[in-house]
C-alpha cells in the first residue's frame, strides 16, 4: 500500500462509522487488550469520527473529535478546546503517514467548528509521534484501561 492510495474523510454515514469501530476493535481490543465494553462509550454517539480508507474501500485508520459540552470533561471545561481520541491505524498501514493524516483531518474539523486548540490523551509510547505534530505534554502520567498516558495539547 502506498501513502497515495487512501483518503481520510469525516465519517458521514453508518457504514463509515462502523468502519471506524472495526478499526478501533482491531487495534485497541484485539491488539492492545482493552476491554470491549470500555472501548466504545457514550461519547461515540455525538463525536465527529474520521476514517482512512484505501482506494478499494478497505478502512485501516480511524479517530474521533469531541467538541462542545461533551469535550468539557476531557479538556478541563475550556469551550474552545476539542478532544482528539481513539486514534487507531491497523498494523499493516503503520509508518505510511496515515496517523499524521488522521490527526490533521481531525484538526481541520476542529478548526471548522471554531475550536482554538485540541487536547488528547496519548499512550506514553506515542508521545513522540504527537510531539512531532506540535503537541505538548502537560500534567502527570495517568492510566486509562491499564495503559500509561499523558495529556497533550496543540493550539490550532
Amino acid at each position: 500500500m502506498s501513502p497515495s492510495s487512501y483518503v481520510v474523510r469525516v465519517a458521514e454515514d453508518p457504514a463509515d462509522r462502523e468502519a471506524c469501530f472495526a478499526v478501533r476493535k482491531e487495534v485497541f481490543v484485539v491488539e492492545q487488550g482493552v476491554p470491549e465494553d470500555i472501548e466504545y462509550d457514550a461519547y461515540d454517539a455525538d463525536a465527529l469520527h474520521v476514517v482512512a480508507v484505501r482506494e478499494d474501500g478497505l478502512p485501516f485508520g480511524a479517530g474521533r473529535l469531541l467538541y462542545g459540552e461533551v469535550a468539557a470533561a476531557k479538556t478541563g471545561g475550556e469551550p474552545g478546546v476539542g478532544s482528539l481520541g481513539r486514534l487507531a491505524v491497523l498494523k499493516a498501514a503503520r509508518g505510511l503517514g496515515v496517523g499524521v493524516a488522521l490527526v490533521r483531518g481531525i484538526e481541520d474539523a476542529a478548526r471548522a467548528r471554531g475550536l482554538t486548540a485540541v487536547d488528547l490523551h496519548a499512550q506514553t509510547h506515542a508521545v513522540g509521534f504527537y510531539e512531532r505534530l506540535g503537541y505538548v505534554a502537560y500534567g502527570p502520567e495517568f492510566f486509562d484501561a491499564g495503559i500509561a498516558h499523558l495529556a497533550m495539547r496543540r493550539g490550532l
